[in-house]
């Protein structure tokens, strides 16, 4: 996906509307026909004194109440998207993985590889974790690690029960990590296809340019 998203291919011009749990839930099933069955595989230390995480909310413990708002994000996506940073204009692939463990937090890993002209991978690019959490107020707080070295934190709110932006609060970088890369946005949201849609905005010189985007296909949960 090479644009950000618009009314015509994302939810995202309708009002915000606190969504209650069994239309969330209906929602979620409506979504996941396909890939029901499927979740990511837990880490299997029997001493573990703790569920292990979920990306398909059929399995493990319940989606904590307070999340109701994100829940159609859990699951496990995969698709391609652009990348425009500083200049290295390049495709990639990515696969993210949005999981929970009954807690009232989202754990979110995305991977990324490069790919070539053709489509192929050409090796491993950037790794990110972080947690999404949510306030009674509707408030979004996500904190994200990155492997280049980067730190953020990031505020936001529902625009509606299918899409979610967050604004850069903060951002610390390490003394390896890149030295340009300014503050910025995130827009997600579920398409008309039920795939997601993100699209990551950067300040380049006093301006908001494209940084990053993709469309995700959800492949399991």
């Amino acid at each position: 996906m090479s644009e950000t998203p618009n009314n015509e291919t994302n939810p995202a011009g309708s009002p915000a509307r606190r969504i209650d749990g069994s239309e969330a839930v209906n929602l979620a099933a409506e979504q996941s026909k396909n890939t029901a069955h499927r979740n990511i595989p837990g880490l299997g230390f029997e001493s573990m004194p703790l569920a292990d995480d979920t990306a398909n909310l059929r399995e493990g413990p319940s989606l904590h109440d307070g999340l109701l708002a994100l829940l159609p994000l859990v699951g496990v996506w995969s698709g391609h998207g652009q990348a425009n940073d500083n200049g290295d204009e390049y495709a990639f692939g990515q696969q993210l993985v949005i999981s929970h463990d009954g807690e009232n937090y989202l754990r979110v890993e995305s991977r990324l590889w490069r790919l070539d002209a053709d489509g192929e991978p050409q090796g491993p690019d950037q790794r990110e974790v972080g947690f999404w959490r949510i306030s009674a107020a509707d408030e979004i707080e996500v904190t994200l690690t990155n492997s280049r070295g980067l730190v953020e934190i990031l505020y936001g709110e529902p625009v509606n029960e299918r899409a979610w932006q967050v604004t850069s609060a903060s951002t610390i970088v390490t003394a390896t990590g890149p030295d340009k890369h300014g503050p910025g946005k995130r827009l997600y949201g579920l398409m008309p296809n039920n795939n997601l849609g993100w699209v990551d905005e950067r300040v380049v010189d006093g301006e908001m340019t494209p940084y990053m985007s993709a469309e995700l296909t959800r492949v399991a949960g």
